[in-house]
């Protein structure tokens, strides 16, 4: 029953689909089936640029991460502000992404759209503001025909409303630990996991450590007070 369960919500891994192992038991264990879905509609909610800056970081570290398994990657966005060589600190050469910048909203959609559908791709990155029910259900069900991962970052969006998506991120910066120079430090963030089909949401503090993710401890109760004073978003 349960098998059927998360095949119907497409959250039920396939046979030929890969094991991604990005190196967090403890964040990989709120997902029901113990590991982070590929082939599903991931979102990643920014309400301001800082943490839009940290996600971007946090998607291309993940990206990096996913790229491991299969082929190149597109990453579509109306206004690019990717630095394409910093990509290789996060385990990407250049040659595996694909920049795509559409013109106007309506082809932004489409474009990922056709994106997602695309199995010989990986994953595909998107840069969206507006991101309805109807159309996020077009979006996973591309990706459960095709087994391609979207991640899909929605930046400064106040209400995000009812969406398709498998699972709800927000990612925020952290200063970098035992670098001894400021602003010398890995990558560091709090990782929230707002909402996930038939599994835990939590709140963790995720380091990248030059070639892999490494996870701190946090308590329960530092946990649910950092998603209680976390910005909210609707939905």
């Amino acid at each position: 029953m349960r098998r059927e369960i998360l095949a119907a919500e497409g959250l039920q891994r396939k046979v030929s689909d890969p094991v991604l192992d990005i190196g967090l038991r403890a964040l990989e264990s709120a997902f029901p089936d113990q590991t982070f879905p590929m082939g599903s509609i991931h979102e990643f909610i920014s309400p301001d640029t800082e943490n839009a800056a940290a996600t971007t970081g946090f998607i291309a570290a993940l990206l990096g991460t996913i790229s491991l398994k299969k082929g190149p990657c597109i990453w579509i966005s109306r206004n690019n502000q990717v630095f394409a060589p910093a990509l290789i600190s996060f385990g990407l050469r250049p040659d595996q992404v694909i920049f795509i910048s559409p013109d106007k909203d309506k082809d932004l959609l489409w474009t990922i759209e056709q994106a997602l559908k695309c199995s010989a791709l990986t994953a595909v990155v998107a840069d969206v503001q507006h991101l309805d029910l109807t159309t996020s259900r077009r979006l996973q069900l591309a990706v459960e025909q095709s087994r391609v991962t979207g991640l899909l970052h929605r930046r400064s969006t106040i209400n995000t409303g009812h969406t398709a998506s498998v699972a709800r991120w927000q990612i925020q910066a952290l200063s970098s630990s035992d670098a001894g120079v400021p602003g010398m430090g890995y990558p560091r963030w709090q990782v929230n996991l707002l909402k996930v089909r038939n599994g835990k949401p939590g709140s963790w503090i995720v380091e990248w450590s030059g070639d892999k993710f490494q996870l701190e401890a946090i308590s329960a109760k530092s946990a649910s007070r950092d998603l209680y004073n976390y910005p909210k978003v609707a939905g």
